[in-house]
């Protein structure tokens, strides 16, 4: 459909490992675990998501299983493969004008919203204006916005004011505008935009509704029974908040839970990985461990110490002990399946003399530094670690403390003081197309840049590749990032998946762009 896309998936080329065998209990038994006969699907979260399910205010990983189930979008990625390819979903058709300024789509018919109204072409510009209004970290994707035309109930033209090569990506992209009733938002806005109301509610046209959202504890959904699609096998979806990994694996091996959807620590992929009573499966995604070092505080507002930490990290090592069978050595300064392999190199050497020489010659209140990571994920303690005892040979001492999601992003904005000089995160792109992870990542304004560093060179590359597409622009916009000493990419990630063994269609359910989750719809018993 677009040329860039096309160069993209000509540099792919990846195949989806899939095993599976018979099911089991942990317990020693042969006996199979029982698919359930309620048509109650069972899933849970390690951390809570930390934000509402509001598709115009989450921004954090775990909760587009929410998310992505109870709102449609005009476009998605399609399931099952590694390719990114734009498909229907509440837009059934669409063409970009030339100058990818002018984009014109016809809308699907027969859909109804969960408040029982119409779909119909009025809900875009009501969307639109909703994200722009609650102004959260995806309100990008709608800003450059000069007008929305109507043709119809069911046609609709939408123009930039400036060409946008990335636009039909932002539709498709799980973080990008769902489509809300605008009867609904109308009813329940009040004064903030319906955000109350949509902590434990919803306005989607998903295969789902929301049924409960008990923050820190639960969440659930139901089946539509109005909806357009296909009807989905289950009928409930019960996701309760585990926030101890043993303890979730415990309820998986019993039976308890369906499946284990992420953030399994590497002791346990090894584990899952030779056991045959399981399904397993290790899914592309854009998912990648990266290093983010403050340029705010203390000795990393060095540049040049900045630099000789990262080429300090034996980034070979982190990834033979933490990814075993599930990822391997980052190559670009951009996630997998982003950019064309040829385009944003990394430049990794492990070489230690230059931070050691920093050290010798720092008074001793300075030679300690703290290294952070997300709670809900294990992995990136053990990163944490491995780091720590490979600075501490170059002569800095550093501590490691978890943090949870939510104050992670709470940093963003801020002269981040509370924040620790390093950070370990796993990390993905709003969507396959390298702008959007550019802008999210390195500008100063960008959603997840959690450290707040940034370089007008940065900026000006991904400008200048935002209009065309064309590749050269964001492969200098990557160096210019390099450049900084803010940002390793440890590892490029696969989704690994454990699910007992009747739960079919988990390939065709998951996206490339959408990880950390699954399109429960497309699942069912088998």
């Amino acid at each position: 459909m677009r040329k860039r896309l096309l160069a993209i998936a000509a540099a792919i080329a990846v195949a989806v490992l899939t095993l599976s065998a018979c099911g089991g209990s942990d317990s020693g038994s042969s006996t199979p675990n029982a698919a359930p006969t309620d048509k109650v699907l069972h899933l849970s979260f390690l951390q809570d998501p930390g934000q509402p399910p509001d598709p115009d205010v989450y921004y954090a990983g775990q909760g587009l299983l929410l998310t992505t189930n109870l709102y449609e979008g005009l476009l998605q990625f399609k399931g099952g493969q590694a390719k990114a390819e734009l498909e229907p979903l509440l837009a059934t058709e669409w063409t970009a004008s030339p100058d990818n300024k002018v984009f014109t789509l016809k809308l699907r018919e027969g859909v109804k919203f969960h408040d029982g109204t119409p779909f119909k072409s009025d809900a875009i510009k009501a969307s639109f204006d909703r994200r722009l209004a609650v102004a959260g970290g995806p309100a990008y994707m709608v800003k450059d916005i000069d007008s929305i035309t109507t043709q119809g109930d069911y046609g609709v033209t939408i123009t930039l004011k400036n060409p946008n090569s990335e636009f039909l990506d932002y539709l498709a992209s799980p973080y990008g505008p769902r489509m809300m009733s605008p009867t609904g938002l109308q009813k329940n806005g009040g004064s903030d935009f319906a955000q109350n109301y949509l902590t434990t509610h919803d306005l989607g046209t998903g295969p789902y509704t929301l049924t409960d959202a008990e923050v820190g504890s639960k969440y659930a959904m139901a089946s539509f029974p109005e909806y357009w699609g296909p009807k989905p096998y289950f009928e409930k979806v019960e996701m309760p908040v585990i926030t101890d990994t043993s303890a979730q694996q415990l309820q998986f091996n019993n039976g308890q839970i369906a499946a284990v959807l992420h953030d399994l620590p590497s002791s346990a992929v090894e584990q899952y990985l030779n056991n045959p009573k399981y399904s397993h499966y290790s899914l592309p995604t854009m998912m990648a461990a990266f290093l983010y070092v403050n340029p705010n505080k203390g000795i990393m507002k060095d540049q040049a110490t900045r630099t000789a930490t990262i080429d300090a990290i034996d980034v070979d090592q982190l990834v033979k002990q933490t990814f075993f069978g599930r990822g391997k050595v980052g190559e670009q300064m951009y996630p997998p399946y982003v950019l064309a392999a040829e385009y944003g190199k990394q430049n990794l050497k492990h070489d230690p003399s230059a931070l050691s020489k920093i050290a010798s010659a720092l008074p001793a209140d300075q030679k300690t530094i703290t290294i952070g990571y997300d709670t809900s994920n294990p992995d990136m303690q053990l990163i944490g670690n491995l780091v720590q005892t490979q600075l501490a040979a170059a002569g800095i001492t550093a501590k490691v403390q978890g943090y949870p999601t939510s104050e992670i992003y709470g940093w963003i904005g801020t002269d981040m003081q509370a924040a620790p000089e390093i950070m370990a995160n796993t990390v993905w792109p709003d969507a396959p197309s390298p702008y959007t992870w550019g802008h999210i990542s390195w500008d100063k304004d960008g959603g997840i840049n959690y450290l707040g560093c940034s370089s007008p060179k940065v900026t000006a590359a991904l400008q200048q590749g935002l209009p065309t597409g064309t590749l050269p622009p964001y492969s200098d916009a990557g160096a210019a990032a390099e450049e900084t000493g803010c940002w390793l990419n440890v590892a490029d990630i696969d989704d690994f998946v454990v699910a007992q063994p009747w739960l079919k269609g988990v390939e065709q359910a998951h996206a490339v762009s959408n990880p950390n989750s699954l399109r429960i719809a497309a699942l069912s018993v088998g």
